[in-house]
């Protein structure tokens, strides 16, 4: 019997999931904060009792991410353990208990006419999300959008595919489960990249794009998307030493800030240290230990103990996001010069100063003009979690609507509401 081959009209599929945001996303913009929080609960209570189920699909993944050669730094992102699926759930759960952005006020007045206008948060409506190799941005962003009253679809690209259908499954059961529309969220995973670029075009029907990943990915919405975009940018993160800022807490901060999760975007990928800070050979000695691979100048090199292996640093590397151990290290006469650099260099994400002088504080905070400045703290601190937003969907390094880490207010727009009494303009 000959088997029967049914083409799919992915143009259709695509503005069928669209239409079905489009009557979520209106059903979720009326749902009271009891109600959404319920949901959120209920995914995070689904995610611990199928964890198995989860990591079973997240290993297929894995596997197949091995077998094409797939680099330690993305298999790290794609990867899921039990402690991270806890993570995520303890996430959902954390939302629940924020305040509901809908309905907030940001600002309001009686006019001189009698007029009484205010400016309230209300959803943006469909929100889509295109995302590579991080199952964990599935659950994160699903949240944020429930809570803020979205409906969200999602492209999470083939090398989480196993991972993210599981996660989809137990997301949208969770969801019909408390009464919320299950089409809240859906995803365009299997029509691939033609999907992806479907939803690109797909202006009106959703009202916002985020895209999360290299910077391939990143270019390649921003410059071919019709709908509009939030840039989350890629992390070539700094940290300046200064002259005044002690061993200990260097070494500490500096071991966090490359070490703790190497593959994620606020991880420190440039050290720059002043000429006259004494704490540069601990610092390299105690990174070098650690695994990382020193890219540094001259100047460095010349002050390094000997037994700390380096190579010579280009301008390829003051560009690089490594996203993995290594470390682009340079050595600065002022912190004008370290300013300067980060300038030239820096992405926007995240910048941070380890200094034991308040002068020296300000004017780096003044100065630098990144989405989060950081003084003696790990870089590692930019992010939604760890700023108390809850979860974060990205982390924009653009200046329109949103920068940062994007949390639930971010995932709102405004509405102007104005009451009168029968006033007309003069």
């Amino acid at each position: 019997m000959t088997e029967q081959i049914v083409e799919v009209n992915v143009a259709a599929e695509v503005r069928a999931i669209t239409d079905r945001a489009r009557r979520a996303a209106r059903r979720m913009s009326g749902a009271n904060r009891a109600w959404k929080d319920k949901g959120l609960l209920a995914i995070a209570q689904a995610l611990l009792e199928n964890q198995d189920t989860v990591l079973a699909a997240n290993a297929k993944d894995l596997a197949v991410g091995r077998e094409n050669g797939t680099s330690a730094s993305m298999l790290d992102r794609l990867t899921l353990t039990g402690q991270r699926v806890q993570g995520l759930a303890d996430a959902l759960a954390n939302l629940a208990t924020l305040p509901d952005p809908v309905g907030n006020v940001v600002r309001g007045q009686t006019l001189p006419n009698g007029l009484r206008m205010r400016q309230i948060n209300v959803p943006m409506g469909v929100v889509a999300a295109i995302y590579e190799a991080r199952p964990n941005v599935t659950v994160d962003i699903a949240g944020l959008a429930l809570k803020s009253g979205n409906a969200v679809i999602l492209r999470g690209g083939t090398a989480a595919a196993h991972t993210n259908k599981a996660l989809l499954v137990l997301l949208r059961d969770a969801l019909e489960q408390v009464g919320l529309p299950a089409d809240a969220v859906q995803s365009v995973d299997e029509f691939g990249r033609e999907g992806a670029n479907l939803i690109m075009q797909a202006r009106g029907a959703v009202d916002v794009l985020i895209p999360r990943g290299g910077r391939d990915l990143i270019q390649t919405v921003v410059n071919n998307s019709r709908v509009p975009v939030i840039e989350t940018g890629e992390g070539n993160v700094h940290i300046f030493i200064d002259a005044s800022a002690k061993a200990e807490m260097s070494v500490d901060i500096l071991l966090n800030a490359k070490t703790q999760r190497p593959s994620v975007c606020n991880t420190v990928e440039t050290l720059l240290i002043h000429q006259d800070a004494t704490v540069l050979p601990q610092v390299l000695t105690s990174l070098s230990k650690a695994g990382v691979r020193l890219h540094v100048d001259e100047r460095v090199r010349a002050a390094l103990p000997a037994a700390v292996p380096s190579s010579a640093a280009t301008d390829e590397d003051w560009a690089t996001e490594y996203m993995d151990l290594d470390l682009a290290v340079k050595m600065v006469d002022s912190m004008d010069e370290a300013i300067q650099h980060i300038r030239t260099w820096s992405t926007g994400h995240t910048e941070a100063i380890l200094t034991n002088d308040l002068a020296n504080a300000e004017k780096f905070i003044a100065q630098i003009d990144s989405a989060a400045v950081i003084v003696n703290a790990s870089t590692r601190f930019t992010d939604g979690g760890e700023l108390g937003l809850g979860a974060e969907v990205g982390i924009s390094t653009q200046k329109l609507h949103a920068r940062g880490p994007m949390g639930l207010t971010e995932l709102t727009t405004t509405k102007w509401i104005v009451q009168g009494e029968g006033q007309i303009r003069g």
